[in-house]
């Protein structure tokens, strides 16, 4: 291993997506779009799920906490990038880079688990559905949502408390725009092998686990829906899952080419296009799936947007005319 600088370092110079100052401009009006459309999106489908009744159903109680997870994803790291655009020293102290570690990595943890119990939901509501209401019991649900979240704050730990037990002694440049785990151990001047294997481990524990359940519960979902009769009942059971899998595609894709490498095929630079898209882009396309695609969600956004006219006084009538209540 090559002599480094022996001075400890108590902070990291981001180095970020890009020196080129015309494309920081243009990626940081670019990513402030999809900031904004990640924060209204998911904060719409909070307060959404929350004020329409028909909604409170074990399906939009995870996908509200979906939503969470996201928001709090996005806010991780995306304050810090847009703000490094405009700074010549990109500088983030050692316990900063430790706690946008630990929040990050908390939230697409949790979004793993609840994911699989989404999967879960839907395969007790469609091959089991007489015991729907008492195996998706708000109770379970809350259990599930709970465990969700402590296997995601216990795992995390443990990776941030070996990655920052490593001594860090310069040169402190991390070529990436937010402290990730990959990128962080190239610059410790001890052997990473053991953290690394650390990290792979737990990474293929919760990927491939939550994963396989959810492939498991698609194949009895996909056989029990093969059996139905009709095929307008085998599209409707179908539809109800197709949001679910659109999100499940996008997210798990992402995280196996990210963190299920060798770590002989990181390429630091590539990287940070796709965190780019686990950190920002799959935060503001979920809200975006599950309301476009779902017609539920739809009905209650035109019931929330009546509601909301009733209380200006302006009475919404079918056909696009509007009549001012006197």
């Amino acid at each position: 291993m090559a002599k480094r600088n022996e001075t400890r370092v108590d902070e990291f110079l981001l180095l970020g997506i890009t020196d080129v100052w015309e494309l920081q401009l243009v990626l940081f009006v670019l990513f402030l779009l999809i900031c904004v459309t990640s924060l209204v999106g998911n904060l719409g489908m909070i307060v959404l799920i929350r004020l329409d009744s028909r909604l409170h159903t074990p399906m939009y109680f995870f996908l509200c906490h979906l939503s969470l997870v996201d928001l709090g994803n996005s806010s991780a790291v995306a304050p810090k990038m847009l703000v490094s655009f405009f700074e010549e020293r990109k500088a983030i102290s050692l316990p900063g880079c430790a706690a946008q570690m630990y929040f990050c990595g908390v939230c697409i943890i949790t979004e793993c688990y609840l994911l699989a119990a989404m999967a879960y939901d839907r395969y007790v509501a469609i091959c089991h559905p007489l015991l729907y209401v008492t195996t998706m019991s708000p109770k379970v649900c809350v259990h599930l949502a709970l465990g969700s979240y402590l296997m995601a704050s216990v795992s995390q730990l443990v990776l941030v408390s070996s990655v920052f037990s490593l001594p860090f002694c310069g040169p402190h440049l991390l070529n990436h725009f937010f402290c990730d785990i990959p990128p962080l151990l190239k610059l410790s001047c001890s052997s990473t092998t053991a953290h690394e294997r650390l990290l792979f481990t737990i990474a293929a524990f919760i990927a491939l686990n939550t994963l396989a359940f959810i492939v498991v519960s698609y194949g009895y979902i996909l056989t029990t829906v093969l059996r139905i009769p009709s095929s307008e009942g085998r599209h409707r059971a179908f539809s109800t899952c197709a949001s679910h899998l659109t999100s499940v595609s996008v997210f798990y894709g992402t995280m196996v080419f990210m963190y299920l490498r060798p770590t002989s095929a990181y390429s630091l630079d590539q990287d940070k296009g796709v965190s780019v898209v686990y950190t920002m882009v799959i935060p503001m396309l979920n809200p975006l799936i599950y309301s476009l695609r779902n017609k539920e969600v739809k009905e209650a956004c035109r019931r929330l947007r009546g509601k909301v006219l009733v209380s200006f006084g302006i009475q919404p009538v079918k056909g696009g005319v509007i009549n001012y209540v006197q």
